[in-house]
């Protein structure tokens, strides 16, 4: 399966856990070639997307919690974790984008550190989410903090993808010659494939 296909598995499976959810879809991302940077900022639109579903589903805690199936929150969460926190998050901003940033100097050095607390932090929530979605039901208890936990994720990572997508990653990208650039695709790309298989999103997509 090409890069961008695996791409459009990803959009496909937060849409079928807000499907659930709310009854939403999202649309398929484009077939165009695009750069490193390029393919870390649509990483993050996936991303967003959880997030999305994560604020909706804390309303819906809030005031009907038994229109929240937990099994599509640990879906979500579940996408988060491995796409965004052992993929996106740990073998390519940590090894990669924030040490060149940070040695690099200027503005942009200043957020790694910042960042990887953060990465840090939102491996916590996901893991207490994780931890309250596991039933087939909510624990009538648990809906206000796990709520709270939702919320706190997104009004987290909002900024953070934001300050990655506008600051870090054009910086890293101006640290590179248009030759390193095309390493850190292929490089990018053989990650991906060591982390997720050459045909993983296949068999899982076919699974759902």
């Amino acid at each position: 399966m090409g890069k961008l296909s695996r791409r459009q598995f990803i959009a496909g499976a937060g849409a079928s856990s807000l499907g659930v959810i709310l009854g939403g879809c999202a649309k398929k991302e484009g077939s165009e070639e695009v750069t490193a940077s390029e393919d870390l900022m649509r990483e993050h639109g996936i991303l967003r997307r959880a997030l999305f579903i994560y604020s909706e589903a804390a309303l819906r805690l809030r005031n009907d919690s038994s229109s929240v199936s937990p099994a599509s929150l640990q879906k979500t969460a579940r996408l988060f974790c491995d796409f965004g926190e052992e993929y996106h998050e740990k073998k390519l901003e940590e090894a990669y984008i924030f040490p060149a940033v940070k040695n690099a100097g200027g503005e942009a050095a200043n957020y790694p550190d910042i960042l990887i607390t953060q990465h840090q932090r939102g491996r916590e929530i996901t893991d207490y989410i994780l931890e309250l979605t596991q039933g087939t039901k909510l624990e009538a208890n648990n809906t206000k903090p796990l709520a709270l936990a939702l919320e706190s994720l997104a009004r987290m990572y909002r900024p953070h993808a934001a300050r990655e997508d506008t600051i870090v990653f054009p910086a890293w990208k101006q640290i590179l010659t248009a030759k390193q650039l095309d390493e850190m695709n292929e490089k990018f790309e053989d990650i991906e494939h060591q982390q997720f298989g050459e045909d993983g999103f296949e068999k899982v997509e076919a699974d759902k």
